[in-house]
């Protein structure tokens, strides 16, 4: 089980940042499985997989697919970061991943 959260930015974003100096981008913070009692319980549907993330820029019509192993250990306290260089408009964003799932699919904002 994958959870994401993301942020969509103009930039270019600080050189302390993850991803120094884009902008026009998609942040996403990918965790794995579940934990019914916080944080520091044990984490229950994790396990190692290779997260996709297909986009779609809706204006430019840019596309591509970003994708990259997530160990079962990347819970909430240590999450993994996935960077798209969408550029400005509309992005529809898929996530799946490389095992059995069901994707999910969500469209953002680019400023």
């Amino acid at each position: 089980m994958l959870s994401a959260a993301g942020v969509a930015y103009d930039g270019p974003l600080s050189e302390y940042h993850v991803f120094p100096g884009t902008a026009h981008s998609i942040e996403l913070r990918v965790t794995q499985g579940f934990s019914p009692l916080g944080n520091f319980a044990p984490t229950l549907l994790a396990c190692d997989v290779t997260a996709i993330l297909d986009w779609r820029n809706l204006d430019t019509g840019r596309s591509g697919s970003v994708s990259h192993f997530i160990p079962a250990g990347n819970t909430s306290s240590r999450p993994f970061f996935m960077h798209v260089d969408s550029g400005p408009g509309r992005v529809a964003l898929t996530l799946r991943t490389d095992r059995p799932s069901v994707p999910a699919t969500t469209e953002v904002f680019v400023p």
